[in-house]
């Protein structure tokens, strides 16, 4: 109906229509996040051909990660896809390859670099493509919450464990002070090492992973876990609570995930009878305990793949890959469909879009390097160190 038409009957928009039409922002969003109704529209079609002959013409010289929440027109030019450690692993793995374009956002380049030789050059098509989780600890920040715990007397009881959504800064910073990193698979098994090691745990940046992972795996209370503010003073925790706790989250989280509710979850179910919901551990702790099955995206694909032909699905993921699933399975008669209602995406990785991949291509295939991203030595070398930790877990 046009607005022409609203007007002729008197009728009003709903709000809920105006933000199915991109007309407004959700209130409940924040920067990282944007909810048009749709995804954006695909790029020129001739951009398609100038990245085909852009990649040919580098050959062997090149290796385009895609991180699994690209947009469709993008992760078409990948030659591997997956979550970000695996993505930064592949990376290492292909010496002869000169440049590393990254579809992902600037801490996955980050690690990238980190994990690769020194003669490849690991470039992110768009500068501006960063993580808001991961800008919610800052180096500054992670050393006056030290600072705190050292006061507390608390300090040598505690190993820091960072998740890999994390800055460089912040994994050196873990590396430094006897700490591991983790992913959304393998976090327990990090918590399990980081508890052998010392009696309390300062997790990194994402609270809801933490608690998580602390609560529903390793059947700790949600008394044992405290949450470190860093924009309050001393975290806003008292010297008690800093020594009464096992797990210290920060108050970090992914735009993203956090919009999940209890209320997505007992929507969903009493619109698709029998449906199964699938969401990711960075979901706040109610989803989680109301979910069916939790897991990395990873989990979640290959819980997918398994499932059986008829079964229904809530996936409470990114929206790129849960409509890319959608597609996939469509075909065994697999219902799968967003968690939310409102449809949202993660607006920080898909800036990188076509034409900046197209440009970054055709640069590097002039012989124009551009959008490098390189870690200094010292931050290298204390967050390498944090990674071959967790890459030694058992």
């Amino acid at each position: 109906m046009t607005t022409a038409q609203t007007q002729e009957l008197d009728v009003q928009p709903s709000p809920l229509a105006l933000l199915l039409l991109g007309r407004e922002a959700d209130p409940r969003s924040e920067r990282g996040v944007e909810c048009p109704g749709d995804l954006p529209s695909p790029s020129d079609p001739d951009l398609v051909a100038r990245a085909r002959a852009a990649k040919e013409k580098l050959g062997d010289k090149v290796f385009v990660l895609g991180h699994h929440y690209q947009r469709d027109e993008v992760i078409q030019f990948a030659d591997v896809t997956g979550d970000s450690f695996k993505l930064a692993r592949d990376a290492a793995a292909r010496p002869e390859a000169e440049y590393i374009v990254f579809c992902g956002v600037h801490f996955m380049a980050e690690s990238a670099d980190i994990l690769t030789s020194d003669e490849q050059k690991v470039v992110l098509p768009d500068l501006a493509a960063g993580c808001s989780m991961a800008d919610m600890a800052t180096a500054e920040q992670v050393a006056e919450c030290w600072d705190v715990l050292t006061e507390a007397g608390v300090a040598e009881q505690v190993v820091p464990v960072s998740y890999m959504n994390s800055s460089a800064d912040i994994k050196a910073f873990t590396g430094k002070h006897g700490g591991t990193i983790c992913t959304s698979s393998n976090a327990k098994r990090a918590l399990d090492w980081a508890f052998e090691q010392g009696e309390k745990v300062l997790f990194l940046p994402d609270q809801h992973l933490g608690r998580n992972t602390a609560v529903r795996d390793m059947g700790m209370s949600l008394e044992d876990c405290v949450l470190y503010n860093p924009h309050k003073p001393n975290g806003g925790l008292t010297v008690e609570e800093l020594r009464a706790a096992k797990m210290i989250l920060w108050r970090g989280h992914c735009s993203v995930h956090g919009r999940f509710s209890l209320d997505s979850v007992n929507d969903v179910r009493a619109r698709i009878p029998g449906v199964n919901v699938l969401v990711h551990p960075e979901c706040r702790h109610e989803v989680v305990a109301a979910a069916d099955y939790v897991g990395s995206t990873e989990y979640i694909i290959k819980a997918l793949e398994a499932a059986p032909a008829g079964s229904k699905w809530a996936i409470g993921t990114e929206l790129n890959l849960v409509r890319r699933l959608a597609n996939r399975f469509a075909a065994e008669d697999k219902e799968i469909v967003f968690l939310d209602k409102t449809v949202c995406f993660c607006s920080t990785m898909n800036r990188i879009d076509l034409p900046h991949l197209v440009w970054a291509l055709e640069s590097l295939a002039e012989g124009t390097l551009v959008n490098r991203i390189e870690v200094d030595k010292e931050t290298e070398a204390f967050a390498k160190l944090a990674l071959e930790r967790m890459l030694a877990l058992p």
